[in-house]
């Protein structure tokens, strides 16, 4: 893997969809670790803990750790930490991910922050209007991502993104992102690889939340034509990636290229 140090992977529409293995993922993944490049997985997956996720790519013939894994939920629980240290949180969030974000004290009658995880059956109508009177009455809103939408094995679904707008107009008021597509959580994870961002190659399903801004942070960026990919929007798109593979299979071939 000469020129490339570590290979970063964001996980849903890349090695898997709808958790089942994207053909080919496995072996590329293994490929990648037999080279000796450093590896590390960026997900706004707000569903699962990292040993969830570990474990479920694990049954799925991935070999992946739990430190390897950096999700929203990771990021979000430093920058509570640096930002609101022993703030009483109420968090909005599909799946119940409290393990990853030790030492947080959750308070769903009297916050003072709001933390937005991922969108689910829980984002009501009336969740979000509370989120937005405590908006209203100064209670600052952290947003673990601002993605807009992921994919299952039947369609889309939309994402927490597709809210953050209205909630930011009504009030008046801005929402703190943290993961994807925030610059801050690639350099987070390259930090987290001991990999140099200009030595890192970033494979993503997403133009716009993975792919393009790990490129603003000096990044190779790799879009997959599986899971969210979607040609139009690329077509659409005035910066365009540094490379497009068919698919994560693909990838030792283009390591190939790039070494």
């Amino acid at each position: 893997m000469t020129g490339v140090e570590g290979v970063l992977f964001d996980i849903d529409g890349v090695l898997v969809t709808s958790w089942k293995p994207v053909p080919g993922a496995v072996e590329a993944l293994a490929e990648v670790r037999r080279r000796g490049g450093v590896r590390a997985f960026l997900t706004n997956t707000t569903s699962r803990t990292c040993d969830e996720i570990a474990s479920t790519l694990g049954a799925a013939g991935f070999d992946v750790r739990p430190e390897e894994i950096v999700t929203a939920a990771r990021l979000t629980t430093e920058y509570l930490r640096s930002t609101y240290p022993g703030a009483r949180v109420l968090l909005l969030n599909h799946g119940d991910i409290r393990a990853d974000m030790p030492d947080v004290e959750f308070d769903d009658v009297d916050p003072q922050v709001v933390v937005i995880g991922g969108a689910g059956p829980e984002f009501t109508h009336e969740a979000l209007s509370r989120v937005l009177d405590l908006m209203v009455s100064g209670v600052p809103v952290v947003a673990m991502h601002r993605a807009l939408m992921w994919s299952e094995s039947d369609g889309l679904r939309l994402d927490t993104g597709a809210y953050l707008p209205g909630l930011e107009d009504a009030s008046g008021s801005r929402i703190v992102s943290v993961g994807k597509p925030s610059l801050a959580g690639f350099l987070t994870a390259a930090e987290l690889m001991g990999a140099d961002p200009a030595s890192t190659v970033m494979v993503g399903d997403d133009f716009r939340s993975d792919v393009l801004p790990a490129q603003r942070v000096g990044m190779a960026g790799v879009l997959v034509r599986t899971g969210k990919f979607r040609q139009p929007v690329l077509d659409l798109a005035v910066d365009r990636p540094d490379h497009i593979l068919d698919s994560v299979a693909d990838l030792p071939g283009l390591l190939d290229r790039l070494g």
